[in-house]
């Protein structure tokens, strides 16, 4: 067993878990008595009595929201709060062992800096692991081209630096293995162990693959296009506009040609939107670069 110098920051987001998170601390405090760490509760508006379950102390912190934000939001209250080198996410709903993160621990000190838990036998219904097994293979894997084989996992080590390169929004922390991997960073995934759910309810549904897709077309676009932005939109733009010129040449031939009449084709009018349209979006990926121009320069002076 390799031990660390280095202060462990965990992160647990929590959202009505009453009965869950002084087990959770406890199996923390047992998992944990050889490493220096800090855990970081981020109560995001919770209804219940979650937070009078924790006691604060030296190395407990309980951070507050007045109402429900999101665990993107509770992720960022709860490293923002934090000291640590390392930074540990892990979710409140016991799912998650935490015996597996002094193991992931250990391979940060091998040389990762992120370092993403793959529940691969999942112990949840299959409302939920459905939609995540779509998420994961057919929009993560065929579409993003990421290796990670559980985007979702809610337990995951990195290296503090990590997170001051990629910022904290919205939900993107579904992302962060990805985005780091794209980024640079040395990643890599680690076998983990699941739990059934015992107490409480799942705070996600079935409509979390749409919002998901969603959030991962937001993310395809910010991290391979936020630089050349003209490169998405005069793809896009170019072929509305070639379709509509390509229409409007072939009824100009037999207008000229042939002699057929036009003010009786619809087909003209969409071939005018089709190039209208096209010119748009042009026109959008332009202003985008102009955007990307003026905030590099004003960097630069």
């Amino acid at each position: 067993m390799i031990y660390y110098h280095s202060m462990i920051s965990i992160i647990i987001p929590f959202y009505n878990e009453e009965n869950t998170l002084e087990p959770l601390c406890r199996k923390i405090t047992q998992e944990l008595k050889r490493y220096e760490y800090e855990m970081i509760f981020v109560d995001d508006g919770s209804m219940d009595t979650s937070k009078l379950k924790i006691k604060s102390s030296e190395q407990i912190i309980l951070t507050t929201h007045r109402k429900r934000l999101g665990k993107g939001k509770a992720l960022f209250s709860g490293v923002n709060a934090s000291r640590g080198d390392i930074i540990v996410f892990i979710d409140a709903d016991l799912q998650n062992d935490p015996a597996d993160i002094p193991l992931l621990c250990e391979k940060i000190h091998e040389g990762y800096d992120l370092v993403n838990g793959w529940r691969r036998d999942r112990k949840d219904a299959i409302g939920k692991t459905l939609p995540s097994s779509i998420f994961n293979w057919f929009i993560i894997r065929l579409f993003l081209g990421s290796k990670f084989h559980d985007m979702n996992c809610g337990l995951k080590a990195m290296k503090r630096i990590v997170l001051e390169e990629i910022p904290l929004y919205g939900d993107n922390y579904r992302f962060l293995p990805h985005i780091a991997d794209n980024a640079g960073f040395k990643t890599t995934e680690l076998i983990v162990r699941h739990t059934p759910r015992l107490h409480g309810v799942s705070k996600y549904g079935f409509f979390r693959l749409f919002f998901g897709l969603i959030d991962t077309i937001t993310t395809y676009f910010i991290y391979r296009f936020a630089e050349k932005p003209l490169h998405f939109f005069g793809s896009i733009g170019g072929a509305f506009f070639s379709s509509g010129f390509l229409l409007s040449f072939y009824m100009t031939i037999e207008r000229v040609f042939y002699g057929k009449l036009l003010y009786r084709r619809p087909l003209l009018l969409f071939a005018i939107l089709l190039i209208i349209v096209g010119i748009q979006i042009i026109m959008t990926g332009i202003i985008g670069e102009l955007i990307v121009y003026i905030s590099r320069k004003k960097i630069k002076n």
